[in-house]
């Protein structure tokens, strides 16, 4: 028997250390004067900004779900990091917080310097215009384990609010208006059915030209996650703002039912704005029920806000002000449960 080596099991270190020294470039062109230390400890270290008063950290992990899959079959894979960034971004600043740190994991069957540095490409992209400093990460050589070609990804964030600041939802209540702001597409949501319809069933070639949409199918599903940073920014100290959904997996109702309490519930006007073309699409080639489009896709929605129905001019105000198509969508309900 030859002599075997981590190399021949499947683990090749060198293309492990080319990688790293991509990503650490990358990630340091999102520090800050708050990150001490670069990029090859054991750890990240993030000092905090004296300015918070009583901080509380405020944390999330998420990953970008099947839409990985669109990513391999297009092979484009810078997107997938920003979107995974914006997520993460967007969930913790419906607390009102600011991010402030993010790392990341990937996990494939072989690495790949040049497509391990596209895709952290993306994240550092997406750190740097939500002034989020990547301080780390873990890249997982795993062979056996994943499809040739393919890698998961998931995202760690951390971010801080002054605790008198915290958004939690408590202050919902009935007659409360819930504002909707555009969503850019899927997001990073309801992939597996969208696959399944457009795919698996029609056979649709990912890369061909769709007129109704203006690009290919592949192009529309890896539309970049948007981030809300600068909208949630503007709004989230307003007296009239009682809480923010971030427009995720379960939709509108299932994502802003979280925030509240018993006793509420909420009406969404589905009529109030027009369902984004890719969608109608979708829902007409899997002949798919109004209700699980609902709890599947975001239709067009990326985030609710809840306001104070007397307040609620002046939030809409203020995010017209600054180019956020914002609309009213909805209402909080009294509820018997």
């Amino acid at each position: 028997m030859a002599n075997l080596s981590y190399k021949s099991s499947g683990v090749d270190l060198q293309a492990a250390e080319a990688a790293t020294k991509k990503i650490a470039s990358l990630a340091q062109a999102t520090f800050n004067k708050n990150v001490l230390k670069g990029i090859g400890l054991f750890a990240g270290f993030y000092e905090i900004d004296p300015k918070y008063k009583q901080p509380v950290v405020v944390t999330s992990i998420d990953g970008v779900g099947t839409k990985l899959k669109i990513a391999f079959m297009m092979d484009i894979h810078e997107t997938v990091g920003q979107d995974l960034v914006n997520h993460c971004v967007n969930d913790i600043m419906t607390s009102g917080a600011d991010p402030l740190a993010f790392t990341d994991y990937i996990g494939t069957l072989n690495l790949h310097p040049d497509k391990i540095a596209a895709i952290v490409s993306g994240m550092a992209k997406a750190c740097v215009e939500n002034q989020c400093a990547l301080i780390g990460g873990e890249t997982a050589e795993m062979p056996g384990f994943y499809a040739p070609g393919e890698y998961d990804l998931a995202g760690s964030i951390i971010g801080i609010v002054r605790k008198d600041e915290i958004i939690d939802g408590s202050r919902i209540q009935a007659g409360d208006v819930i504002i909707g702001l555009p969503s850019t597409g899927l997001h990073t949501n309801g992939y597996s059915l969208a696959r399944k319809v457009l795919f698996d069933i029609h056979k649709i070639d990912v890369a061909a030209y769709v007129p109704e949409l203006q690009m290919s199918w592949g192009e529309a599903l890896l539309k970049i996650h948007k981030s809300y940073k600068k909208a949630i920014e503007s709004v989230r100290r307003h007296p009239g703002l009682a809480g923010i959904s971030h427009i995720t997996g379960s939709g509108i109702e299932g994502n802003t039912r979280r925030l509240l309490r018993k006793g509420l519930d909420l009406s969404i006007d589905w009529n109030s704005w027009e369902m984004p073309r890719e969608f109608r699409i979708i829902r007409a080639l899997g002949d798919i029920a109004d209700s699980e489009m609902r709890r599947t896709f975001n239709l067009g929605i990326g985030l609710a806000l809840i306001a104070h129905k007397r307040q609620t001019d002046a939030i809409l105000q203020v995010l017209h002000d600054q180019g956020d198509d914002a609309i009213i969508i909805g209402e909080i309900t009294s509820s018997d449960t």
